[in-house]
């Protein structure tokens, strides 16, 4: 018999489907910011544009997911993990995709460029964010598989493994992010004020993404403790 159970055709095998989904969408829009930056870098605004639109429609599937499981997520007495902890792991993760829509937004808002000396390091930089929010979605794949496992002491110590290099990720941004400022203030006075202000503001952006995929790596501890 066909079934019509809105939580099955949610959740389907895995109570984790909904937030894998959602990671995947997010990840995704990430992966498009590496290909805006360029566009922007070469001034081709229209393709800038062009992704832009990309990156935003991927942000509204984000979120068109998030209201889908907020809105049939059942209570706890029918999922392995806390439904709050669920809820707060899906908010976390809608940040990034947020945050990557902001970032876009505002570099082509006002055209901006990047000072050459910091167009290497920048990418570099951009690249290692983007790089943390692969990795939360590899450790929330990996925590679906420990849940199917029953807790598998080899599925469990991967886990471990990819939160560790998550971290390990977020740290080098932090770094890189360190580097790029102080390139900034070097150049700062050459370069027009408000380009300066908007310029920190992008810094300080890319830098927030890795933040939040390394969050998204704490709510998986958080889990797994449960």
């Amino acid at each position: 018999m066909v079934t019509t159970n809105p939580f099955s055709a949610l959740f389907g095998r895995s109570p984790f489907q909904p937030l894998l989904e959602h990671i995947v969408k997010t990840s995704e829009c990430a992966d498009l910011l590496a290909v805006f930056f360029d566009a922007a870098l070469a001034h081709d605004w229209k393709k800038a544009d062009e992704i832009r639109n990309a990156i935003s429609q991927g942000e509204h599937e984000a979120d068109e997911l998030k209201t889908r499981l907020r809105m049939n997520l059942p209570n706890s007495m029918f999922l392995p993990v806390p439904r709050s902890d669920l809820l707060e792991l899906i908010r976390v993760q809608d940040e990034i995709a947020n945050k990557v829509k902001d970032i876009a937004g505002i570099m082509l808002g006002r055209c901006m460029s990047v000072p050459e000396p910091m167009v290497t390091p920048m990418r570099e930089y951009l690249q290692t964010a983007i790089a943390t929010v692969h990795q939360a979605r590899k450790a929330l794949y990996d925590l679906d598989d420990l849940l199917e496992s029953g807790f598998g002491r080899n599925v469990s110590d991967l886990l471990i493994t990819q939160i560790r290099d998550l971290h390990q990720l977020e740290h080098k941004a932090d770094d890189l992010q360190i580097a790029v400022r102080r390139q900034l203030f070097a150049l700062e006075a050459d370069l027009p004020p408000v380009d300066v202000m908007f310029l920190y503001q992008i810094i300080d952006w890319i830098g927030e993404l890795s933040d939040r995929a390394e969050r998204v790596g704490a709510r998986l501890q958080i889990l797994m403790a449960r």
